[in-house]
């Protein structure tokens, strides 16, 4: 094995994988090199790689304590491991634990009462691993400080991080099937959309949902893109995981809105309302004029808050106070991110992220950086500000929605990554791999493989800094979730990435310490009674499903991948009750696209298909698969012979799409989405992976006005199918009828 094997197997890079195909795909030193240079490890000479090697598997043997330890909540005993060296061993050990809950425990352990458990000698140093027993600790993040009795060395820090197995679930909510619907937020659109839908619709959707049985709606991810930059679009490519993205802001809603009379002047303008009338009539969003829109007022409500609330200290400005105080540093670091980006990009237009800037601003902590935030305070201040309006609208909606009888409530996603030039990497670039990207292998639905575009976290450095990166993400959006889906769950064990100026097909498979990430994520699910749902979509290695079973969340089917060896789609029964159910996803074709054959020619007009026979190989097996899903329907006794759509020509109908809805109703899973596309017979699917300008990819809006969604029939059918297998009255009429 060569050095640069070594190194990448030490660092957790895997020499092969297994793709869809089912062929073994190796990893080569090409991309091996690009990825560690990548990661800051030097690998342009055999010496300078095998020196890394060393101190790689050194690491833990020359410090007293581990960066982080999880401790499982449920041990006996709490224990801890502990390294020192020879001139150490007879020494004693001073400890001190600060725990989450303000309390302090200490002590003192003299090392030579203690059974080695291990040594090793390094550069003629012999280095002796003991254990201790720590005490019992509340579960939560704690900070361990210990050292030597007379050692000149500074004091050793341990994030130690007690942790429960399994995360909050469906059954802690309700004992019964649940469903709900799921909608891209910015799709929605009403007479008050400023040509985006916004958390006013999405209230509205709420209330009517909550009426109609629904428990949860599923929403895209929610996460800030690029104020400066705002035809930025995929929700999935953020500038930060932490906070929201203020495009959905309902303005109307603004606490000083009805009070401020600039604001009021310039929205009831004929200028500014010819504007707003054309962006709502637009059937495809465009996001830099609703953007416009929404910040220009904004800004006059922003100035309005300073004089008749700030200045004089209201109440409200209390309020805001409160808020900025909650989020404190991370908060202040996007709203310098964004006035940084919106000052840069001014002066340069392709001045897209950090990585454009002046060299002395790409540090956060630096002395530019501090004199920005003190001359543009006001700018900062501005997009704290509206930060703080987004929260409290989405607060409202969570809340409300509890109060309207949802026993989930707002089901959010969060994706996977974050642009690179975005405030995350920007204000962590220790843990960031800057020109990596995570992306995934060639399989069956892109054959080229997938490049995201996306950072990727070091996850030696992840566990260096106590997981507070992922905390910081999953608190963020579990802040006002009944439920939280995580995107490419298997990237939690292993993720793909694609080297610097390599194509998507050559990435190579990176381990991360998934067990102690299952533990983060079970955590932060019990303290906000937030159910998890792991997309775990693709080739997954063995046991994986079972792995995230035992941790309590929940697996993501969908009717489309759930099929036997053979091609026959699984019958209900066989969905397993640990899941979440639907369709389709944001990345797949809609129902109706899926029959009509819609996503194939799209696929062939991208030229997604490696050649031409492909293409036919696929058309031909998707003619199958329309015989395979009326079998099932028909099997199910869900729809009736003179009922069923054309097959050729592939013409889907509504008793089809009312059909497969309630086919997965049967299924024991504890969740059921449908998709609003689904819902309203809409064929173009949101977004097609590898692609940005080619397909609308998160431009679409609803066919429906929201006020006209509830009348449509097969909305109304699938309400009431819904009605019937998935809802407390449903399983208390079936006891009824075994009753008799």
């Amino acid at each position: 094995m060569s050095a640069i094997e070594r190194l990448a197997k030490q660092v957790g890079f895997h020499n092969s994988y297994t793709n869809s195909f089912a062929e073994q795909v190796y990893a080569t030193d090409g991309a091996r090199h690009a990825l560690l240079k990548a990661m800051g490890y030097p690998v342009d000479d055999d010496k300078d790689i095998e020196q890394a090697i060393i101190e790689l598997t050194n690491k833990s043997w020359l410090r007293l304590l581990p960066a982080t330890q999880i401790i499982k909540v449920e041990a006996e005993s709490y224990e801890l491991e502990v390294t020192t060296n020879q001139d150490n061993a007879p020494a004693n050990l001073q400890w001190k634990i600060k725990s989450e809950q303000g309390e302090v425990f200490d002590g003192r352990i003299n090392l030579a009462l203690l059974t080695v458990l291990a040594e090793k000698t390094i550069a003629q140093v012999s280095y002796k691993r003991y254990s201790i027993k720590l005490p019992k600790l509340s579960e939560g993040y704690h900070n361990l400080e210990a050292s030597i009795e007379g050692d000149k060395a500074e004091i050793c820090h341990c994030h130690l991080i007690v942790a429960p197995k399994s995360c909050y679930g469906p059954k802690d909510v309700a004992d019964y099937k649940m469903w709900g619907l799921a909608t891209q937020l910015y799709s929605l659109k009403s007479e008050n959309s400023w040509g985006i839908g916004d958390f006013g619709d999405l209230a509205n959707l709420v209330e009517e949902a909550a009426s109609k049985g629904a428990s949860t709606i599923g929403l895209n991810p929610l996460h800030p893109l690029f104020p400066g930059n705002t035809a930025h679009r995929s929700p999935y490519s953020p500038t930060s995981r932490k906070f929201l993205n203020t495009i959905y802001i309902d303005v109307t809603k603004a606490p000083n809105y009805q009070l401020s009379s600039a604001a009021q002047e310039l929205v009831n303008s004929s200028e500014f309302q010819r504007r707003l009338k054309k962006a709502n009539s637009s059937s495809l969003i465009d996001y830099p004029e609703s953007a416009a829109l929404k910040y220009e007022v904004l800004e006059l409500l922003y100035l309005d808050f300073v004089n008749e609330h700030l200045n004089k200290k209201t109440k409200l400005a209390e309020q805001f106070k409160s808020f900025r105080n909650e989020f404190g540093k991370e908060l202040k670091v996007l709203a310098t991110f964004d006035a940084l980006y919106e000052h840069f990009r001014a002066k340069d237009f392709h001045a897209f992220g950090w990585t454009s800037w002046p060299t002395e601003y790409h540090d956060p902590k630096s002395t530019a950086v501090k004199a920005f935030q003190k001359d543009y305070a006001h700018r900062v201040t501005y997009f704290e500000f509206t930060q703080w309006i987004a929260d409290q609208q989405l607060e409202d909606i969570a809340s409300n929605s509890k109060k309207q009888g949802m026993q989930i409530g707002l089901y959010l996603d969060l994706a996977v990554g974050c642009d690179g030039g975005g405030a995350d990497v920007w204000s962590n670039q220790a843990v960031y791999v800057a020109g990596g990207s995570v992306g995934a292998p060639p399989d069956f639905t892109n054959r080229v493989g997938q490049n995201w575009g996306l950072t990727p976290i070091n996850p030696l450095v992840l566990k260096e800094q106590g997981f507070q990166p992922l905390v910081q993400a999953l608190r963020g959006n579990m802040r006002h979730a009944g439920a939280l889906r995580i995107d490419h769950v298997l990237g939690y064990m292993r993720q793909y990435w694609v080297a610097p100026g390599m194509r998507a097909d050559e990435g190579i498979y990176i381990s991360f310490p998934f067990e102690d990430m299952l533990r983060i994520i079970a955590l932060e699910s019990r303290r906000t009674k937030c159910i998890v749902i792991g997309e775990d979509l693709g080739t997954t290695p063995e046991g994986f499903g079972e792995i995230m079973a035992a941790a309590g969340l929940l697996s993501y089917r969908l009717l489309y991948f759930e099929r036997w060896e053979n091609g026959l789609f699984k019958r209900p029964a066989y969905y397993p009750e640990q899941s979440m159910v639907t369709v389709s996803t944001h990345d797949l074709p809609t129902l109706k696209g899926w029959w009509t054959g819609e996503d194939l020619n799209w696929r062939e007009k991208l030229e997604l298909y490696p050649n031409q026979q492909a293409g036919v190989v696929e058309r031909n097996a998707r003619k199958n698969d329309r015989d395979l899903l009326i079998a099932a329907m028909q099997d199910m006794q869900l729809i009736e012979d003179d009922k069923l759509p054309s097959c050729e020509p592939a013409i889907m109908n509504q008793e089809l799409a009312t059909a497969v809805h309630h086919f997965l109703a049967k299924a024991p899973s504890r969740i059921q989405l449908i998709p609003m596309e689904d819902a309203l017979g809409m064929e173009q699917q949101v977004n097609i992976p590898g692609t940005i300008d080619e397909h609308p990819n998160w431009l679409q809006r609803l066919s429906y006005d929201m006020d006209e969604i509830w009348q449509q029939d097969a909305m109304k059918n699938l309400i009431q199918v819904m009605q019937q297998e998935r809802s407390k009255k449903s399983i208390e009429t079936r006891a009824k009828v075994l009753e008799r």
